[in-house]
């Protein structure tokens, strides 16, 4: 395990907003077992989080986390409801994140069967708070968008007719080491344009040819931080329609980073990249979302989570400073060209940055 990322002062103030959220609901403790919800309110940063991992943070309490571990012969369970029971929680209000993939349908029943307590859902408590991103975790977001551009750019210096998909994706794994990073939590997805159907499915053992696409999208990832990017890269020749569909999609991306406001609604933001598109004679062409919230991802997933925070058309979250997102303009199957875009953008005091500066494209290589 790599030392702590976060200052005693950073987790005292998470902590402390953890704990106004409790007792706004009148809660005497909680359980959070969402692997990035636990690392997020202790900076636990390893590869254990394949077995469940139970963070009790109770009403008043200590703010250094204590380990309990347990034997194979028992569960996660087991041990949480004997120190439950050690806590005096017994017959306490308590929540616990029943939507969070780190806590199986199973291992909730064992543990309210065992612990006598009255249950209540805390998903989305600290969910919540990670959306917005202090100083400390803007930092990492810097230092990850980085090691982004690094292994995109390592990717596209291999990427040529006749290239082994293994070797782009060494070429850019290597990078991503070389500059710092850290595993990220899925990916790179790196593949050709005839499985570009293939959702998050990445290289092969093929070779690339001339006159097809290569899908390209990555993080970089520094203390379980990430900073997405993607970009279609073109062998050989680029289409005149692929040519004009990229015009489209980066001023569609232009005018989803200058609708990001404080104060804005995420269907605001939407509506901006949707009214470039219709404006383009596209209208018939519509998406689940032009991004999502991006931040803290454990594997198997750069999206923090087992959900996605997205930028849907009937979104109502609001915009706030310190938010960041993974902005993507993709006019994929579009019957008038191809083009993807995307970067990572963090609203700051002074408006939007995009944190990702690889070139937008078109690339041809």
């Amino acid at each position: 395990m790599h030392d702590n990322p976060f200052s005693d002062t950073e987790i005292e103030q998470r902590l402390m907003r953890v704990r106004a959220g409790l007792q706004l609901r009148k809660l005497d403790a909680a359980i959070f077992a969402s692997p990035e919800n636990v690392f997020y309110l202790t900076g636990l940063d390893h590869w254990g989080y394949f077995a469940p991992h139970l963070l009790i943070v109770r009403l008043r309490g200590e703010n250094s986390a204590q380990f309990r571990g347990h034997p194979d012969s028992e569960t996660a369970a087991d041990m949480a409801a004997r120190v439950l029971k050690e806590l005096r929680l017994a017959g306490k209000n308590i929540g616990l994140e029943f939507w969070t993939s780190g806590l199986s349908f199973g291992l909730a029943s064992s543990l309210q069967s065992q612990a006598d307590a009255r249950w209540h859902d805390v998903s989305g408590l600290a969910d919540q708070l990670r959306l917005v991103k202090s100083a400390e975790e803007q930092a990492l977001m810097r230092r990850a968008a980085r090691i982004s551009d690094v292994a995109a750019e390592a990717a596209i210096a291999v990427i040529a007719e006749g290239a082994k998909e293994s070797d782009v994706a060494a070429a850019c794994t290597a990078a991503m080491v070389q500059a710092g990073g850290h595993p990220p939590g899925f990916g790179p997805f790196i593949r050709p344009g005839s499985r570009l159907g293939e959702e998050h499915a990445t290289w092969g053992d093929g070779d690339y040819k001339k006159g097809e696409p290569v899908f390209l999208e990555l993080s970089g990832c520094v203390s379980r931080y990430h900073a997405p990017l993607g970009r279609l890269v073109h062998i050989g020749s680029l289409r005149e329609e692929d040519a004009r569909i990229a015009a489209i999609v980066r001023q569609a991306f232009d005018a989803v980073v200058s609708a990001i406001k404080s104060g804005t609604r995420a269907k605001t933001v939407y509506a901006a990249w949707q009214q470039v598109v219709d404006d383009a004679g596209l209208k018939h062409y519509r998406r689940h979302h032009c991004g999502y919230c991006v931040g803290i991802g454990q594997p198997p997933s750069w999206t923090g989570g087992n959900s996605v925070t997205g930028l849907r058309h009937d979104s109502d979250l609001e915009i706030k400073t310190g938010m960041s997102f993974h902005i993507l303009s993709w006019l994929m199957g579009s019957g008038k060209g191809d083009d993807f875009l995307s970067n990572t953008v963090l609203l700051t005091e002074g408006g939007p940055e995009v944190l990702t500066r690889l070139k937008s494209g078109p690339i041809v290589v």
